[in-house]
């Protein structure tokens, strides 16, 4: 019984990871509707994996369960969006700070990497991917900072940031705009906090203005596409 549980539990995870991928790069759209024949079908797993997949994902609230209409991509409100973003701007600032002074040869080469992927896939024309880096980007420097605790709020936080990017994003010319990233690595690498804590400052108020926070229409979807 036990084996039988542990399969269940992996092959859920694994659907769970790639539907949330999905979500991150923008393949599927906030509100979309995610349903269970669909998916077992497109996964060639039982309603059962599926079902327990879903749930795990409205446990991370990346997507919301609605009885008797079934599972939809969480679709955050104007109010949420402010929220969220207030909060990373209370939050990440200081562990910007905190970073510069835990900050390593390793951790500056794993930024920068995080930086390049974020470029090769622009090059490529994959804006959601790269807006998926840039958020491990924020995540990554959350766990240098070594704050157990505020590191779990920011990596939820940066994930529903993603469902908020894509309902509510006006300026794509800000992907492009990776200046921020540089410098704050710069200064990273340089053991400044000071200027670490103001440039996140900065870097969040610009992601916040290039959002339109006004209602979206949901575009359709086909999930086989976006998941396969």
């Amino acid at each position: 019984m036990e084996d039988a549980a542990d399969a269940l539990a992996g092959t859920s995870t694994t659907v769970a990871g790639r539907i949330a991928l999905a979500i991150h790069e923008h393949r599927i759209a906030p509100g979309a509707k995610l349903g269970e024949d669909d998916l077992g079908e497109i996964f060639g797993v039982s309603r059962t994996v599926v079902r327990t997949a879903l749930q795990r994902l409205a446990h991370d609230r990346l997507v919301t369960i609605q009885r008797n209409r079934g599972a939809f991509v969480a679709q955050p409100g104007l109010r949420e969006a402010r929220e969220v973003f207030e909060a990373r701007a209370l939050l990440e600032p200081r562990t910007a700070r905190s970073a510069a002074q835990r900050m390593t040869p390793d951790s500056i080469a794993l930024l920068q990497a995080h930086i390049t992927a974020e470029h090769d896939a622009l090059d490529q024309g994959d804006p959601g991917r790269a807006l998926r880096l840039s958020g491990l980007f924020h995540i990554e420097i959350a766990r240098i900072a070594d704050q157990a605790t505020i590191f779990g709020f920011i990596t939820q936080l940066v994930a529903q940031s993603s469902l908020i990017i894509a309902l509510y994003w006006q300026r794509r010319t800000a992907l492009c705009e990776s200046h921020a990233h540089h410098a704050l690595i710069r200064a990273l690498a340089d053991g400044d906090g000071d200027q670490a804590e103001e440039l996140m400052k900065g870097h969040l108020l610009d992601l916040v203005s290039s959002l339109d926070l006004r209602p979206k229409a949901t575009p359709p979807i086909n999930l086989r596409d976006a998941l396969t």
